[in-house]
């Protein structure tokens, strides 16, 4: 795959060209089949898909809303969604004045019912073509503690390493003091693991949210995880084989 270029749009985007058959569905209908397009990189975590005009099987009419300009990139403009049977307002975005992005355009992954590579369904938002999932079994030693209390003790846990974040350490639930940890009703999803449930803890007189999650039912190449929790690395204490590991400064701290 080739590398990808910088793009001179707000927050040093990037665009690699993607060649995976990429499909939209509106209304049980078709809007989007595409087997050549841009990833561009509007922000650093994760690519958006951007489509020739005629791969999308709707209008694309340039937004009158003043409104529908505000919180997009510099350059960008907004266009409605003109289907069979409806109107999406301000779901469309493109540079037309852009030298490479001109006459390519990105839709909002919400505004339509479901989005597919290839035959297989993509959730949250598109999956970016550098990020890999590897989860690996390991009989490493791992003590979680916070504000000095232990919160799990694990000779076997799965270590996700996951492109572009830390490595996490998922321990059986056999393993964690449970009794430490109340489930809360925050969920988040991610397109290469699914969704996730979190817990807060209350150790130590001093309460933390969010501190553990668990995916009950992961996407199939994190079916390792599956049951698992695992500890936000950026918040409690971390011991492996003996030392204890740096907390990681990432977008979660």
């Amino acid at each position: 795959m080739e590398e990808p270029s910088t793009l001179p749009l707000g927050g040093n985007p990037q665009t690699v060209r993607g060649h995976k058959w990429i499909r939209g569905i509106l209304d049980g209908r078709t809007i989007v089949s595409s087997r050549d397009f841009l990833f561009v990189w509007e922000v650093p975590y994760w690519p958006w898909w951007f489509f020739r005009a005629n791969d999308i099987d709707a209008e694309l009419i340039e937004s009158q809303d003043p409104e529908s300009q505000n919180g997009l990139p510099d350059g960008a403009v907004a266009f409605d969604l003109v289907g069979r049977e409806r109107t999406l307002p301000a779901v469309a975005r493109s540079y037309p004045d852009h030298e490479i992005l001109r006459g390519w355009f990105t839709l909002d992954f919400d505004a339509l019912d479901h989005w597919f590579e290839e035959d297989i369904e993509v959730f949250v938002h598109p999956r970016s073509p550098y990020t890999r999932i590897d989860a690996l079994a390991s009989s490493r030693h791992v003590v979680v503690s916070l504000n000095g209390i232990e919160l799990a003790n694990s000779h076997k846990p799965t270590v996700l390493f996951e492109t572009g974040a830390p490595a996490r350490f998922y321990l059986p639930m056999t393993d964690v003091s449970l009794h430490l940890l109340t489930k809360n009703d925050r969920r988040s999803a991610c397109p290469y693991k699914g969704e996730s449930t979190f817990f807060d803890t209350d150790v130590g007189g001093s309460p933390t949210t969010d501190v553990a999650w668990t995916y009950i039912l992961p996407r199939p190449e994190s079916t390792p995880i599956a049951g698992l929790i695992s500890f936000f690395n950026e918040i409690v204490d971390i011991d492996v084989d003996g030392e204890r590991q740096p907390r990681p400064i990432s977008h979660f701290t």
